[in-house]
């Protein structure tokens, strides 16, 4: 893959995607959205990948959009912002419907974009020193990256608001307290604390998660009885076409621990 502003490696099963624009605050350009969209693609499209890490380089996570790169496209700023979300947009509908459970590791401050992004993880593990907060209005703009969806199914509509409008700064601890973020470690051990977790997750039932995450991301928009019969197309699915549902059953009938494969 031809990428510009993030790394990317697979190994043991598990995709690591870096944003790496440190000298930049890891602010996200239009190159590092479309970078997101190959990456992204590229773990919904490989069934070796059973678990991914989002990170970054450097001090903060993301300080948000690059608007510096803003300023400069002048009376194209509008074209500028509908391509970039064009990818971003992309790569945040792929990691939600994946099957590999997504792990943000968030090294430092999360801002703008980078909050938003932080928001679409199934796990999301920050360091001790790392401060959030929405920021768009800050710079007159509204937000994007999904977070108008996944912010008020987080905190709450009026909390919602609060951040948005606001733009209030959240140490660590508070955004735990919050529910935007799982598991707080020190500042050192974020990475190793992603890796285990993506070790664990990456030797579980795969296609389950995915059916999971599917699930979850369709709940706020179906009646309950359309949500229940995706339930069960999902799970009679799962334990007719399965390895791992099989081998969970038949794991759990013998009393011994299963031996997933992902698939």
């Amino acid at each position: 893959m031809d990428l510009q502003d993030l790394t990317f490696s697979v190994a043991n099963h598990i995709a690591t995607i870096t944003l790496n624009r440190p000298d930049e605050a890891n602010a996200l350009s239009f190159r590092m959205a479309q970078d997101l969209h190959v990456v992204a693609n590229h773990c919904d499209s490989n069934n070796d990948i059973r678990a991914v890490i989002l990170t970054a380089t450097g001090k903060m996570f993301c300080a948000g959009g690059d608007v510096i790169s803003f300023a400069a496209a002048g009376d194209g700023v509008s074209e500028l912002m509908r391509n970039m979300t064009t990818y971003l947009h992309g790569a945040i509908a792929r990691f939600q419907r994946m099957n590999a459970p997504l792990i943000i590791a968030v090294n430092g401050t999360a801002a703008g974009a980078g909050l938003s992004i932080m928001l679409t993880g199934d796990v999301v593990i920050a360091a001790t020193s790392a401060k959030f907060t929405m920021a768009y209005t800050g710079i007159g703009v509204s937000p994007d990256g999904s977070s108008s969806f996944f912010l008020p199914r987080i905190v709450g509509t009026l909390k919602a608001k609060e951040m948005m409008l606001l733009n209030p700064r959240y140490s660590a601890f508070e955004a735990k307290a919050l529910g935007l973020v799982t598991e707080v470690v020190e500042d050192d051990q974020v990475l190793p604390r992603a890796q285990a977790l993506a070790a664990q997750l990456a030797s579980g039932p795969t296609v389950a998660y995915g059916e999971l995450k599917r699930l979850l991301a369709d709940s706020f928009s179906n009646s309950l009885e359309t949500q229940m019969e995706l339930e069960t197309r999902a799970i009679s699915g799962l334990a007719l076409h399965t390895h791992d549902a099989r081998e969970g059953i038949a794991a759990f009938s013998a009393k011994r621990k299963p031996t997933f494969e992902g698939r």
